[in-house]
């Protein structure tokens, strides 16, 4: 892959990521700035402490979106390997969003977009096993590290090694930006799906 070529893959993938879903449908929504909210991130789970359900929905869609449209744009349109290169990208633009001074989400909706763009099976087995784990605990971190740390796994399985390797670098991501709900879990603060909560509350 050339310079150029990785150049555009990054490009094309950050500033598809970095559009702020979560904050757009807040505002829409009529719930003002979400990063006043809870946690203050823009990912769905805290869209949806706003109580405003159809915007948190409508975050997780598009945060999904963004990350498979990354990695399919990229399939299509550059030499294969950039549909990779596109995902992290996409990945690393929602975590750090140059429009909003590089405070993001976490990753999981865009990132699990992009698994399902890469290879629609293991994308699936890694999405329902966020939705058993969230329907189990009614944790939305745990559901997510849950998910996250099988997803390796479920690429590996399905012949997939390469992807198996790029699922493991975006578990390890993910997971370390879940640190403090870790924390939480860790001391039983860590709050259900669907609780609302103030600005200096503690939710994920």
């Amino acid at each position: 892959m050339t310079l150029h070529v990785l150049l555009q893959a990054v490009l094309l993938g950050y500033l598809l990521g970095s559009f702020p879903s979560g904050l757009f449908f807040g505002w829409l929504s009529g719930a003002g700035d979400v990063r006043k909210v809870g946690s203050g991130n823009i990912g769905a789970t805290n869209v949806l402490r706003t109580g405003k359900k159809w915007a948190a929905a409508a975050t997780l869609f598009c945060d999904a979106a963004k990350g498979g449209a990354a990695a399919l744009a990229a399939c299509m349109l550059l030499p294969p390997g950039a549909e990779i290169i596109a995902g992290l990208a996409a990945v690393l633009g929602h975590l750090f969003p140059v429009w909003l001074k590089f405070v993001g989400g976490k990753g999981v909706a865009t990132a699990l977009g992009v698994f399902i763009a890469l290879y629609w099976p293991a994308g699936l087995l890694v999405a329902a096993t966020w939705i058993g784990a969230a329907v189990i605990w009614r944790i939305s971190s745990l559901s997510a590290l849950i998910a996250f740390a099988l997803a390796p796994a479920y690429f590996l399985l399905l012949h997939h090694p390469a992807h198996a390797a790029f699922a493991l670098l975006l578990s390890a991501i993910i997971t370390f930006k879940h640190r403090d709900n870790i924390r939480r879990l860790l001391h039983g603060e860590e709050p259900r799906i669907g609780a609302k909560s103030s600005r200096d509350g503690t939710p994920a």
